[in-house]
């Protein structure tokens, strides 16, 4: 594994296409393969367009993004250069892409074409030239007036990466991730598995989000070959455990998801032989859940806990198969927990506070926002999360609660406020709520809306409203349509009564 010296992202790729220049490092979704050394030539391809755009230290590049060869050749390219790779989902909608561009303030906007017709629309809407080269097909847009920002020698200072962790009517929020946290991250998720020489990690996770990037610079580290994916397909998924795949990391739908294919074709379980670990993260685990994953994969089922601002893992297990535990494990590599029993939602008698996170994982702070960052860390330097946790006896953390109310459905993280906002453009509308609820390994998004007087707005056309504002997984499950919302006397939303109060309109 390379050594915790590693100064920059790149220096993993630098150091395991000396080690194992022939061995292979991604595979695609069209199974064509790319060695070490290859890899590198794709990198050199794309500093070269950076450089020939005006891109350089302390500059953004904006990456929309799905997962693609391409993707990770830019990805090391803003490495090398000292520039920031700003990276969103290709598949937000054209509104929400309008209000990062003026945010981020990017030198350049790449598009990944070759792997995305959703990227390939936003290309086209905002006039991008097509490139290729050694790094495959892909689009770019040179942006004038970018400022760029300072650049630091040391890996803890300088910012690798940006990942949105917010998308509202409002300023959006980018937290800021800088090559020591991504570093750190990574290598404490190889660890974790035990990533190795050999190892085949499957990555449908998407590169936009914190938990598919960090994996991918842990199998770096590692030089463990990626088989990486655009978007999760499930005959892939079973065709690629039959094959290879020795590591599979993903989110509670895409087990779900799993486990019908194959009952639908009468396989009660994985009997291939080669895959050694297998976690579900950015969701909560259930008991009986966690009892059928394993029954399936034959292996224990790890489960963690993480966020964008930490680097992705805080928190992950290392159990046994069929150990009840259904906690969120212990802390990764260097981080250090502790709980705030003084903070919102609290219940110190119960041992339940606020998660406070500290250690080299976290992130700088918000770009451009000092007035948030100083909001999300205490005296001591601890990040507060925002999320309600205890300690069970054996020191293991449980997740009691979001705070934040951040729902996570699929794997992305909706934020209520972006969805009501959507909802509250109708000008029927007059109050909007949006709670998630748990279903079989994943969460729905549930909205509740008071309509003014007289409306005979219909629940789809409350859906087709929101359609081209939201992207899809942000879209809501049910409308739940009323002329009241539950309120306390001050005239806040009684949210948390919501599932409760209108449960027979969700029944029918």
């Amino acid at each position: 594994m390379t050594s915790q010296m590693t100064n920059r992202l790149h220096d993993f790729l630098t150091a395991t296409a000396a080690a194992c220049p022939d061995d292979i490092a991604l595979i695609d979704h069209t199974d064509s393969a790319l060695s070490w050394v290859e890899l590198v030539h794709s990198v050199d391809a794309a500093v070269d367009v950076l450089t020939s755009h005006g891109v350089g230290a302390g500059d953004r590049i904006l990456l929309v993004l799905e997962n693609c060869p391409s993707v990770v050749a830019f990805l090391y390219a803003a490495s090398r250069l000292d520039a920031v790779a700003v990276v969103v989902n290709a598949r937000i909608t054209s509104i929400e892409l309008d209000r990062i561009v003026p945010h981020c303030d990017p030198a350049a906007v790449i598009f990944s074409t070759n792997s995305s017709v959703a990227a390939t629309d936003h290309a086209t809407t905002l006039g991008a030239t097509s490139i290729s080269g050694a790094y495959g097909n892909a689009a770019i847009v040179r942006r004038d007036g970018s400022v760029a920002e300072p650049v630091f020698e040391h890996p803890q200072e300088q910012v690798a990466a940006m990942l949105y962790t917010s998308g509202t009517t409002g300023l959006p929020k980018a937290a800021m991730l800088t090559h020591q946290n991504l570093i750190s991250g990574a290598m404490a998720s190889a660890t974790l598995r035990g990533s190795r020489r050999g190892d085949v990690c499957y990555v449908a996770l998407p590169l936009s989000h914190i938990f598919g990037l960090v994996t991918l610079f842990a199998m770096c580290s590692s030089q463990s070959t990626i088989r990486l994916e655009p978007r999760f397909d499930v005959e892939r998924l079973f065709a690629a455990l039959q094959k290879d795949v020795t590591i599979l990391p993903a989110v509670p739908q895409m087990h779900a998801q799993l486990f019908q294919y194959a009952r639908d074709r009468n396989i009660a379980r994985y009997e291939h032989g080669k895959l050694r670990y297998v976690s579900s993260g950015a969701a909560p685990l259930d008991p009986a859940w966690k009892r059928e994953a394993e029954a399936f994969y034959g292996l224990a089922l790890q489960n963690g806990y993480g966020m964008t601002e930490s680097s992705a893992g805080v928190c992950a297990t290392q159990n046994t198969i069929g150990e009840a535990d259904v906690s969120v494990g212990v802390a990764m590599g260097d981080c250090e927990l502790k709980l705030d029993f003084t903070a919102a939602g609290a219940t110190a008698g119960e041992g339940v506070g606020e998660i406070l996170v500290r250690g080299p994982q976290i992130m700088k702070g918000y770009f451009r926002n000092q007035e948030q960052t100083d909001q999300v860390f205490d005296q001591d330097g601890y990040f507060r999360t925002g999320d309600l946790g205890r300690f069970d006896d054996s020191g293991h953390l449980h997740i009691a609660g979001r705070s934040k109310e951040l729902i996570i459905r699929s794997g992305f993280n909706v934020y209520p406020v972006e969805v009501e906002a959507a909802l509250t453009e109708h000008t029927d509308v007059v109050l909007a709520a949006v709670v998630g609820r748990a279903v079989a390994g994943n969460e729905e998004v549930l909205a509740f809306v008071q309509m003014a007087g007289g409306s005979g707005t219909t629940e789809d056309e409350l859906k087709q409203f929101v359609r081209d504002k939201l992207s899809p997984y942000k879209r809501p499950s049910r409308v739940v349509i009323t002329d009241k919302l539950p309120a306390a006397a001050t005239g806040k939303i009684l949210k948390a009564s919501l599932i409760e109060v209108f449960a027979d309109e969700l029944a029918s």
